[in-house]
């Protein structure tokens, strides 16, 4: 996207600099103090904040000059203003996200809101610059409000954009727990507890020593750090495996009355606290969680409603590709999505299996099936669904096959690795007839 941006204002004045000049800026401390030239009718139509100024009587004046004095602004950034004032036009081409944020809380300190809604259309960009110093930025700033709730999604949807900043240990505890109160945190929660004991170990020197040769007084220093965070875990989804192996050598900072919450969760089939709320992420490098509510709103479609999570069983690059791979991950594991990524294209399609796979060389008729694409997958208005007829091909399993919906409506054939679609156990999605896909995921939908 470009950066240099033209107001809907048609202005007087189309020179960078005011060749007359009848006002006098002097912005900045010192030493740092520089002047600015600006035009008495541009000040006046272009800012409220300088028009109440400028009606003001008793305005300074020298050599027939109005003066006036910011010494709260940055003079780099009046610079930019300026240039927009007398211009009607803004570069930030080259700013920083730092810079950029300054522009707009500047701009909205002096009242140029349209100022400040073209630098904002920069936001995408000056977020990943610094995330924790911006973060603190916006979220203390009234004025940036619109950017916040904005910012807030866009690290629960990429939080590894700050999570795995080498800033992050710096970040401030409040917005910590921010972060960690949020439903839509796109981190397993394994995940969200190894950061925050990173975090925590950062604050405290003393901690740097291997774990394993703690004494009493180090887990006490580091549950003072992060008791307020713990309760924000949800520790009931995460596995039994990696609570004993990542979890356990922390457990001394749990609170018992957690502690015993958590082993009647591991040690008790089907015990689940009241209280609790699973967090709506996914752990995919193919979707977001987003598009999780367009599965769930099918499947609820056919079901009634219901709330589910999806549990990353397979992804062909990382477990293989490779029908024996496949059946090795998903087999027996009840209902499935299935997402596939065309390659060289922002598109995704798949499928939900309601029953289940397995090597048994048998043809499942359902109803409940379904397949799906979203023909942009960073646009979920893109998206389409089209359900099984019903016949006796809905879902094929066999040995040799990946994942087979109808009777070749979308299959894979592992040599020479490519997809295919051909309509007949569901209505057309317009898919192509074959295909290659850069990556596939399939997921274990669980009712919660």
């Amino acid at each position: 996207m470009s950066r240099k941006f033209i107001t809907k204002a048609i202005d007087k004045f189309k020179t960078e600099e005011t060749k007359f000049y009848d006002v006098i800026v002097y912005i900045g401390k010192e030493p740092d103090i520089k002047e600015f030239h600006s035009n008495f009718e541009i000040l006046y139509d272009k800012s409220d904040y300088f028009k109440g100024i400028l009606s003001n009587k008793d305005i300074e004046k020298k050599n027939g000059k109005y003066v006036i004095k910011e010494p709260n602004i940055n003079p780099q950034v009046f610079d930019v203003i300026t240039k927009y004032l007398s211009t009607g036009k803004i570069n930030i081409t080259n700013k920083t996200g730092i810079e950029i944020l300054n522009i707009i809380i500047t701009s909205d300190e002096l009242k140029l809101n349209q100022l400040v809604k073209l630098a904002e259309n920069e936001h995408q960009k000056f977020l990943k610059d610094d995330p924790v110093k911006i973060f603190q930025i916006i979220y203390y700033h009234k004025s940036l409000n619109n950017i916040k709730e904005f910012y807030l999604e866009m690290i629960c949807l990429e939080p590894r954009i700050l999570f795995d900043s080498a800033k992050f240990i710096d970040l401030p505890a409040p917005l910590l727990e921010v972060i960690l109160k949020r439903n839509d945190l796109n981190l397993i929660e394994i995940e969200i507890w190894e950061y925050l004991i990173k975090w925590g170990l950062a604050r405290d020197e003393i901690l740097n020593e291997e774990v394993s040769k703690w004494n009493r007084e180090k887990f006490k220093i580091l549950e003072r750090i992060i008791h307020e965070f713990i309760p924000l875990v949800r520790f009931y989804d995460i596995s039994s495996e990696d609570y004993f192996d990542k979890v356990r050598p922390h457990e001394g900072i749990i609170p018992e009355k957690l502690q015993e919450e958590n082993l009647k969760y591991y040690l008790i089939p089907g015990y689940t606290p009241n209280k609790y709320i699973s967090r709506n992420c996914i752990e995919s490098i193919l979707i977001n969680p987003k598009h999780t509510v367009y599965f769930v709103n099918w499947i609820n479609g056919i079901i009634g409603k219901a709330r589910y999570k999806f549990k990353l069983l397979y992804r062909a690059s990382r477990d293989g590709n490779t029908a024996a791979a496949f059946h090795a991950k998903c087999d027996n594991k009840g209902a499935t999505v299935v997402i596939v990524k065309i390659r060289n294209l922002d598109q995704i399609v798949g499928g939900y299996n309601p029953l289940f796979w397995d090597s048994s060389k048998t043809d499942k008729s359902t109803k409940n099936s379904f397949l799906f694409k979203f023909t942009d997958k960073n646009n979920l208005l893109s998206a389409n669904v089209v359900y099984s007829k019903g016949d006796q091909y809905s879902v094929r399993c066999y040995v040799s096959s990946g994942p087979f919906f109808g009777f070749g409506d979308l299959y894979v054939n592992y040599y020479p690795d490519v997809w295919y679609s051909y309509i007949h156990s569901y209505p057309t999605l317009n898919l192509p007839s074959s295909f290659s896909a850069d990556d596939y995921e399939v997921f274990q939908v669980i009712k919660i």
